[in-house]
């Protein structure tokens, strides 16, 4: 089993999902809130985690997580932690639950409103301590099980991303068997929104050899992989952060092409294409062979929807990161593009 220490202690390992006690003793946990959602209930999931447990029956469960986790799940998640005398959170499944768990484990400790963590506030300095948390992932792309923040809907309607180191899980286990089963569209979603986040991680401007290293080896893994994965997956799909990951990524790619040729390189070496490939062609023509959309269009974004979308790309943590600044205008031409 590989166990990677990084900024979170990574246990990845076909039935990983063992260690789970052993990490929860060794962190002081006694009774931790486990966060799911109905679907991976349904899947048989939440009874295999908690069957890892001695206790695991006895155990509190919030399986109200929303496809994408909204405030007013994540403080009803937080009234069930408080009754309950939970002391640390374990987070089953995709994106969302993890979020959603990260931001019960900030207001356990840090207290209420969510409101007041805004980074763009200058709302870290608030941020007192954040209980104890363990993420499994049950798919494999948003990568918030090693993330130093999340993203809630917010009740006012806006999607507002917290950042902050303390927000770290302590713990993930990554276990391959939890992901088996999935829907085609949902593996391939999820797939490429992990390949999305490995180029990302290359092309940020801050200087990382080592997340550059991790990057480009998910990346090399990822890509090769990602077509015998979905072939072998099982409903259908909306829009899905990953799918729109996928969608927007050639765009994106053409975009920051000008100021990242070394870095592109990289790239292409990773994906096994030829020097000088088209990386956005690649990444569309991949999109195609797994199944997924070939433009916002297909997932109901229309024009007149773009004038709206601006600001809320303006005003991501996402956005500060690209390695090429975009300005609204920018933003609303590469809208049109991806469509």
């Amino acid at each position: 089993m590989a166990i990677l220490t990084y900024l979170t202690t990574t246990h990845f390992d076909f039935g990983a999902i063992k260690v789970l006690g052993k990490e929860l003793a060794r962190l002081g946990v006694k009774r931790p809130l486990l966060v799911t959602d109905l679907g991976v209930r349904a899947a048989g999931l939440l009874e295999r985690v908690l069957g890892v447990l001695p206790d695991g029956a006895a155990l509190p469960v919030f399986d109200g997580t929303p496809g994408n986790p909204t405030e007013s799940a994540t403080l009803q998640a937080l009234a069930l932690y408080q009754a309950e005398g939970c002391d640390g959170v374990v987070c089953l499944g995709g994106g969302s639950a993890m979020d959603l768990g990260k931001a019960v484990a900030l207001l356990a400790v840090s207290g209420e409103p969510l409101a007041r963590y805004d980074p763009l506030q200058r709302g870290g300095k608030l941020i007192t301590g954040v209980a104890p948390v363990i993420c499994i992932p049950t798919t494999a792309g948003t990568g918030s099980e090693v993330s130093v923040g999340f993203v809630i809907v917010m009740n006012d309607g806006r999607k507002l991303t917290i950042s902050n180191p303390k927000i770290v899980p302590k713990v993930a286990i990554c276990d391959p068997e939890l992901t088996m089963g999935l829907p085609p569209l949902l593996t391939a979603a999820t797939g490429m929104d992990a390949i999305t986040h490995c180029i990302e991680a290359v092309l940020a401007p801050a200087i990382n050899p080592p997340a550059d290293g991790v990057g480009l080896d998910g990346l090399y893994r990822g890509w090769r992989a990602i077509q015998a994965a979905v072939a072998n997956g099982a409903p259908d799909l909306n829009a899905h952060h990953g799918t729109c990951n996928a969608v927007i990524l050639p765009t994106v790619l053409r975009f920051n092409e000008s100021v990242c040729a070394e870095k592109y390189e990289r790239l292409r070496v990773a994906m096994g294409l030829a020097p000088g490939a088209d990386l956005a062609r690649a990444v569309t023509d991949m999109n195609a062979a797994i199944g997924l959309p070939a433009g916002l269009a297909e997932l109901g974004v229309t024009e007149a929807m773009i004038p709206d979308l601006v600001p809320h790309a303006l005003g991501d943590l996402a956005h500060f990161g690209n390695p090429r600044r975009a300005t609204a205008e920018e933003y609303a031409q590469l809208y049109a593009q991806a469509l």
